[in-house]
């Protein structure tokens, strides 16, 4: 049967596996069956409000029963935004007011903050929604329904600015999870320990997953990562074989020492991306876990998620970081430099992503859209749309991907261009440099290095001057106890250069 619909993922594996945990919370448990009765029942209370196309805030914690509206919501035929408790006001407060949504879905840990939000459309605890399912009007909805149509908007990090609404649409997610799948060699003995907050894209890998293949995902409580040896016990406890964690979850446990009091029993598979995984902590997931698969994962937001992989096999032939590898089947990677030419193997270029992936743009932001989702320079025959994502990448002699930086990271300093994630990847391979990053500041024309590690300073900046050209070497490092982090796990750079403002003044 062609899939063209996400819901026939929860359709298929009802009729398989229908008395089978899909979702496990800290607080409850539903099984396939049960997910769908509750989609239909959501689905049925947003019918009958006559909202039809439009954007549904989901205000809960992460939890079966979240998931569960996620589905509704689409089976209603509009698109899901989630919210979470642990985003600011002013973020909480830009959604609203973008969405202009009517309806917002909260539940018993998030109703008092809900209620004093603000908010002008009805708001209706997931509890309170009671509705027997009218199948027949949901069938009429589905008829109408076509893979294009949007599933959700997921609300960008906002490191370099207001955070942007991607909209998402059946065809990306189906053709993402198809290959994903493939490449995580899932099938109905996966067990997932999810990581990812629901309100980020970063979820999408075990929660389409999890239906698709009539597997079991662990929704880990965030307190967990806060006691990595309990993470640990956790994962072993529920016998987790398979992780997609973003690369600062797996470098809480290897820089506090976890490997040291119990290893994980069963993973199979440890996916990563989001950020760089410095060699030093990979090294040690590895010794921990020596018969696991290593997955690098790469993609933007903007492209559903991931858009290639590659598996770590021999960790001492990697020189210059771990390579994002080759794109997903149906998906193609290129290069341009700045005149928007193909650039040849070995050189630097944009990394620029087509096919059906590419999402829909920015929620009610044409212009922002406009500027990163544009027509193929190469193609100049007919429309066609690609993403360009702000990357630096080049391939290597085996054409696989290698990420140099971000484009709004290099910089021009002492007339020469610096990729800034150079000097960052050789400040965490110094030792004990557990982690660092490294921003420019324009103003005072300084590079700066913050780290996190019990290396001295005066080493640190040692180091630098042995290894780097003078005018690479960053003129201000700064030990701290913790670098700030963005919800999703990366390093809040606009925070490190507000510091390094702060103390100038």
């Amino acid at each position: 049967m062609r899939i063209t619909n996400v819901l026939n993922y929860l359709e298929a594996v009802v009729a398989k596996y229908p008395n089978k945990p899909a979702f496990v919370g800290e607080y409850s448990t539903l099984t396939f069956r049960e997910l769908k009765d509750r989609a239909d029942t959501v689905a049925s209370f947003v019918s009958e409000k006559e909202i039809y196309k439009e954007p549904i805030l989901v205000f809960m914690e992460k939890s079966p029963e979240e998931a569960s509206a996620f589905l509704g919501i689409i089976e209603s035929g509009n698109y899901h935004v989630a919210m979470d408790l642990e985003m600011a006001d002013g973020r909480l407060n830009h959604i609203m007011k973008t969405t202009d949504a009517k309806l917002m879905i909260c539940d018993s840990f998030t109703k008092e903050k809900a209620m004093n939000l603000g908010f002008a459309g009805e708001i209706i605890s997931f509890d309170e929604i009671k509705n027997t399912p009218n199948l027949e009007k949901l069938a009429e909805i589905r008829r109408k329904a076509i893979d294009t149509d949007p599933i959700y908007i997921v609300f960008t990090s906002g490191s370099t600015g207001v955070p942007k609404g991607v909209i998402a649409n059946h065809r990306s997610v189906i053709d993402y999870i198809e290959e994903l799948g493939k490449v995580l060699e899932c099938d109905e003995t996966t067990v997932f320990g999810n990581q990812a907050p629901l309100y980020l894209d970063a979820c999408l890998k075990d929660f389409y997953t999890t239906m698709k293949y009539g597997a079991t995902t662990y929704l880990i409580p965030k307190k967990m990562f806060m006691s990595p040896v309990k993470l640990i016990e956790y994962l072993n406890d529920n016998k987790v074989n398979t992780i997609c964690f973003v690369v600062s979850a797996l470098t809480i446990l290897t820089k506090l020492g976890a490997f040291e009091f119990v290893k994980p029993e069963y993973l199979r598979t440890i996916a990563f991306g989001g950020e760089v995984f410095p060699i030093n902590h990979f090294k040690q997931w590895k010794n921990a876990c020596p018969k696991a698969k290593f997955i690098n994962l790469y993609g933007p937001t903007e492209c559903t998620g991931m858009s290639s992989f590659y598996i770590v096999d021999k960790v001492e032939d990697i020189e210059n970081g771990i390579p994002i590898g080759k794109p997903f089947q149906n998906t193609d990677i290129f290069l341009l430099d700045e005149e928007d030419n193909n650039v040849l193997q070995g050189e630097k270029g944009e990394i620029c992503i087509r096919g059906t992936a590419v999402t829909q743009g920015y929620y009610k932001d044409f212009e922002r859209t406009k500027e990163s989702f544009v027509q193929n320079p190469l193609n100049k025959n007919f429309l066609e749309t690609i993403y360009r994502t702000g990357d630096i990448g080049y391939f290597n002699e085996n054409n696989d991907l290698i990420f140099v930086g971000r484009k709004d990271n290099q910089i021009k300093h002492m007339g020469y261009r610096i990729e800034l994630e150079e000097i960052e990847s050789l400040g965490n391979s110094f030792e004990n440099v557990v982690r660092g990053a490294c921003v420019y500041n324009k103003d005072m024309g300084k590079i700066c290095f913050f780290y996190e590690g019990s290396a001295e300073v005066p080493i640190v900046k040692a180091l630098f001057k042995e290894k780097l050209p003078a005018y690479m070497v960053p003129g201000k490092v700064v030990k701290v106890e913790h670098l700030p982090v963005m919800t999703g796990g990366k390093i809040d750079r606009i925070n490190l250069l507000n510091m390094i403002s702060r103390e100038g003044k």
